[in-house]
């Protein structure tokens, strides 16, 4: 893999907890440090079940691959893909077409330098040290214009990014320029942590998320559907990870809203 990234070793902040280090020691990775299994296990003593939160949400995505390879879909955009682990895009949609290409899009450095380790030797995979909040330059780079074709449909992968961005940052916005972007047939898929149907464990938790460098700002269907405006929806809708065509009814259990991330797909026309 052609290294798409700067040396910014110097730019680590490990005197302080990373979401997507977090992220990574919730869903089981190895690439954290000890203040972020700290805080995660903060989190987790407030509410136990935040690792199947995660995973759901890993499992959602995996799914999304899938469909999107049966849409016909080779060309994948994962926006603040955060750290490498079994199972990702890359290796959904090139186990099922060797042809696949995808872009991972992040600025977190550990991620970016994992990123590299893991995707070596993949010409169609390619980790780009890039803002996701700016589609433009992503749309520019050469790393892009070399792997995607802008005027074929790809899939839009927006995982558990946008409960990040707050309103002053115009998250709608965002999505618009991504939609503005794509050609015809492109998929956008988005998931946000929510506070619809969700227990008072749940907001206190999201409270020490409040307290760090990336707080959450939480996201309703209505507020779902705002930002997927533009986009033809696919069925079924706004629902939480696991009703999200379910791999077997059953993975959908009893109380779907304890994924407490809100999931959506859509075509843009």
């Amino acid at each position: 893999m052609a290294s798409a990234t700067n040396d910014r070793r110097d730019e680590l902040e490990l005197d302080k907890p990373n979401s997507a280090r977090v992220y990574d020691y919730l869903i089981g990775g190895k690439l954290n440090y000890a203040i972020d299994r700290h805080f995660a296990d903060r989190v987790m003593a407030q509410l136990p079940n935040v690792r199947d939160i995660c995973l759901l949400n890993r499992y959602w995505l995996r799914r999304v691959v899938r469909f999107g390879i049966e849409q016909g879909i080779r060309q994948f955009l994962d926006i603040g893909s955060g750290m490498p682990t079994v199972g990702h895009v890359h290796e959904v949609a090139q186990k099922a077409d060797p042809t696949a290409r995808v872009l991972y899009v992040d600025n977190e450095p550990i991620a970016v330098a994992h990123s590299e380790i893991v995707l070596q030797g993949n010409d169609r995979a390619v980790m780009l040290d890039a803002d996701g909040e700016q589609p433009e330059e992503i749309s520019d780079h050469p790393v892009t214009r070399r792997l995607l074709n802008l005027d074929e449909p790809m899939m839009v992968i927006i995982a558990a990014f946008v409960h990040f961005i707050p309103d002053e940052r115009r998250p709608k916005a965002l999505i618009d320029r991504y939609r503005n972007l794509i050609a015809p047939g492109s998929y956008l898929a988005l998931s946000s942590d929510t506070g619809d149907q969700q227990s008072d464990e749940v907001l206190q938790a999201i409270e020490l998320y409040n307290k760090t460098v990336s707080p959450l700002h939480l996201r309703s269907r209505d507020e779902l559907a705002e930002l997927m405006a533009g986009f033809d929806l696919v069925d079924p809708g706004i629902v939480f990870t696991p009703e999200w065509r379910p791999t077997n009814p059953a993975d959908v259990g009893e109380n779907p809203e304890r994924a407490s991330i809100l999931a959506v797909v859509g075509r843009k026309p």
